[in-house]
């Protein structure tokens, strides 16, 4: 796998996309601060090329960038899903662990073991840690490029449809929670809950 270096206007394209989508999932799926938000990433797959064969540590800082900068407004925690190199470990903050009662794992990403987006969070966060998977606490989250988040987000996971369909030139499927329904024919739903 190569390393590709990004430069200018489309590392602005692509944080800026990175932001609108994540500020609409959170706007979308009535994220509340203290939730946590899953992605899982591509940077291949975000320049046009197959998932794993076309790394790039500048187009991973611009998606982190945008992604944690709607996050962080919004005061809701961000989970950097690796690769399969790495089990689909996750890149949390050491709160986040503590706050979710996730367990720490000893691995460190790398561009070619973990993936750009992984290793970018890894170096960007305060106190950044490895935990092996979620415990399905997610509130929502964006797949960008094919990488599979759904088993990290709280059942019941349904799709998500915002205004936009791809970051870059990878296509993205965004999901979130929504609470079980229960009881028989007579039940009543809570609308806001839909």
């Amino acid at each position: 796998m190569e390393l590709i270096h990004v430069e200018g206007q489309n590392l602005d394209s692509i944080r800026s996309q990175a932001y609108r989508a994540a500020a609409e999932v959170c706007e979308a799926a009535k994220l509340k601060k203290g939730d946590l938000f899953v992605v899982g990433c591509s940077t291949s797959e975000v320049l046009g090329e197959k998932i794993g064969t076309y790394s790039s540590m500048d187009a991973a800082g611009a998606l982190f960038e945008g992604i944690s900068k709607a996050l962080g407004e919004r005061g809701i925690y961000l989970a950097a899903q690796c690769c399969e190199h790495l089990g689909r470990a996750l890149i949390v903050e050491r709160e986040a662990c503590d706050r979710f009662r996730l367990e720490e794992v000893n691995v460190i990403p790398q561009p070619k073991a973990g993936g750009s987006f992984g290793t970018t969070a890894w170096k960007r966060f305060r106190d950044p840690v490895a935990v092996e998977d979620l415990r399905q606490s997610a509130s929502a989250g964006i797949d960008i490029g094919g990488t599979l988040i759904g088993m990290h987000i709280h059942p019941v996971v349904v799709p998500l449809r915002i205004s936009m369909k791809k970051i870059g030139e990878a296509a993205i499927i965004c999901a979130r929670r929504r609470p079980k329904f229960v009881g028989g024919c007579r039940a009543v739903y809570n609308e806001e809950l839909m």
